[in-house]
Formats: structure tokens, sequence, C-alpha cells
């Protein structure tokens, strides 16, 4: 049988993710987490030999509608009352990993 999850992978686990945990909430967390690897190990331990693999449960059928051209906002008109545009976009500040 595998090892339970420790109270410590939590505690790493929520660092990792920027998540400030109490030590009540790692205690939830981590019996939570026990029970959801338990359950996992339940369903690996079905036999599906027999079951037929499926990637879709229920008939899809297709949502979109016609691509059809409309009239819409004037693109320089638009671009002129943003901020900042380059190129014929908006230009927004970088969100991660980028330096100006």
């Amino acid at each position: 049988m595998p090892e339970p999850i420790s109270r410590e992978t939590v505690q790493k686990v929520a660092r990792l993710a920027r998540l400030d945990l109490n030590d009540a909430e790692v205690e939830r967390m981590t019996q939570q987490l026990a029970g959801m690897l338990e359950h996992f190990r339940d369903v690996d331990a079905l036999d599906l030999s027999n079951v037929e693999p499926l990637t879709q449960p229920i008939p899809l059928s297709n949502v979109l509608r016609d691509d059809v051209v409309a009239p819409s906002l004037d693109r320089d008109e638009v671009l002129g009352s943003a901020p900042a545009a380059q190129d014929g976009r908006f230009r927004v500040p970088p969100i991660v990993g980028f330096e100006e």
C-alpha cells in the first residue's frame, strides 16, 4: 500500500501554489487529499479490461454559427482611443516574465 500523504507534502504543495494555509487548513487538506488518493486507488483497482475506451460520452454537435461579416467599429478609431497601440493592435503591459 502506498505511503499516505504527509502534512509536509501538503505544506510544500501549498507553498508552490502560493497558498498561505494555517495549521487547521493544512490538517483539513491533508485529510481531504488522502481521501482523494484512496478513491483513486479504488478506481485503479477496477477491472476495466472489457470496457471500450471512449473520448466523448455524449455525441457532440457543432454549436458555432456561420462566420458572417457584419458592420463593426472602425479599427483606427478604436485604436486611437486606446492608451497604447502598436502595429494595429492594443499594446498591453507584460504580465509575467518580461522586462521593459
